[in-house]
């Protein structure tokens, strides 16, 4: 396979990143993941996807992965592994995802990843973590710009470029210590030296979709820009990115959140699971910088080294100049209407909805591991 040649040859990882430690991966054997796995064990399934279920394990030596297994074998699923092997083994960054290893026997593909305590994102603003309130103001803001600095690398440090394609909540993933680490190529794209963006296939998910990509298929890192302040809007607030108000019609976090950003009323913007417990200045801040991102004009995105920038403050020239975007003098011309939406549920590729990952119980796991 094309992409084992790739790997077996130490090709592909970054040349800015050559100087530092690399870390390891390897080729498991099925054998050595039925049994890190229990054989896969539904007790361990930690959640699934349109291409499959992850996995938690334990290894011989203590150490504790999740394993990605395709859910089935076909052409498609073969693109979308050997993609994500290759991207995983070229770049390295805090807050991307490291590969473990894979494995290919027979007709199973699978990938082995570091296990996140915490999860996913998804999880703690909507899922099983969601009662429990540990996303701290503190936490968010590392969250947000520990993110952006992942796709930042991809889009602007990484050669040649990558663009992820489907940044969304459950594919920001949460080590020990809450530090974010983004997840999931199986959709991501290279763009050639050049390129302003690449027309393919529709893939990601309804609510997180720039309007260009959903209706007319153009990828490019801007999409990833709108994806990441969708992301934004819904980390602050604790809503979703779509919110139903008829069976009808959907209205997007950001038709939400624009019009209460230009009367200023961001306290009625932040999660109410803080209990009011933010930095004014901070929340103001995302909050702007998301309804930036989430333009519907791509030519008025920043680029995610700008977002980055201005997540963490730095230029008080610049935070003037995103308070005083075009966006908040005229929102009507920024929002995205439905359109982008229902052309989307039209592409057999969307993956429909997301799904909270299935918990796993300390229980669960004593017992994956006893068996």
């Amino acid at each position: 396979m094309a992409f084992c040649s790739m790997i077996c040859c130490g090709k592909g990882v970054d040349r800015k990143e050559k100087g530092k430690k690399q870390p390891t991966w390897r080729i498991f054997s099925l054998k050595e993941l039925h049994s890190a796995t229990n054989n896969f064990n539904y007790d361990n399934k930690l959640g699934e996807g349109g291409f499959g279920s992850v996995y938690w394990g334990q290894l011989w030596d203590g150490s504790q992965i999740a394993v990605k297994r395709l859910k089935v074998w076909s052409n498609k699923a073969e693109v979308e592994f050997s993609v994500e092997v290759e991207i995983l083994a070229r770049v390295r960054h805090k807050n991307l995802l490291s590969l473990r290893g894979y494995c290919a026997e027979g007709q199973e593909r699978l990938i082995v990843y570091d296990y996140m305590p915490n999860l996913s994102l998804l999880s703690h603003l909507h899922g099983q973590h969601s009662a429990e309130c540990l996303l701290d103001w503190t936490r968010r803001m590392n969250i947000a710009i520990g993110s952006a600095e992942g796709i930042a690398y991809l889009h602007h440090h990484s050669t040649p470029h990558i663009i992820h394609r489907d940044v969304k909540a459950s594919n920001v993933l949460l080590d020990s210590d809450f530090q974010p680490q983004v997840a999931d190529f199986g959709f991501a794209k290279f763009i050639p030296d050049g390129a302003t963006h690449v027309t393919t296939r529709v893939k990601g998910t309804l609510g997180y979709l720039a309007p260009e990509y959903a209706m007319l298929g153009k990828a490019s890192e801007s999409c990833d820009v709108y994806s990441f302040g969708i992301l934004l809007l819904e980390l602050a607030s604790g809503k979703k990115p779509l919110e139903k108000l008829s069976p009808t019609v959907k209205r997007s976090i950001a038709e939400w959140a624009l019009p209460l950003a230009c009367e200023g009323k961001f306290s009625e913007l932040a999660d109410p699971r803080l209990n009011g417990k933010y930095v004014e200045e901070e929340l103001k801040r995302v909050v702007l910088v998301a309804l930036v991102c989430a333009d519907n004009r791509p030519e008025k995105r920043p680029t995610m080294l700008e977002v980055l920038e201005l997540l963490k403050g730095e230029s008080k020239e610049k935070l003037a100049e995103l308070e005083n975007n075009e966006v908040f003098k005229n929102p009507q011309s920024a929002v995205t209407n439905n359109d982008g939406i229902s052309t989307a549920e039209e592409s057999s590729e969307i993956i429909k909805e997301e799904k909270d990952p299935k918990p796993v119980t300390e229980t669960e796991l004593e017992k994956a591991q006893d068996g």
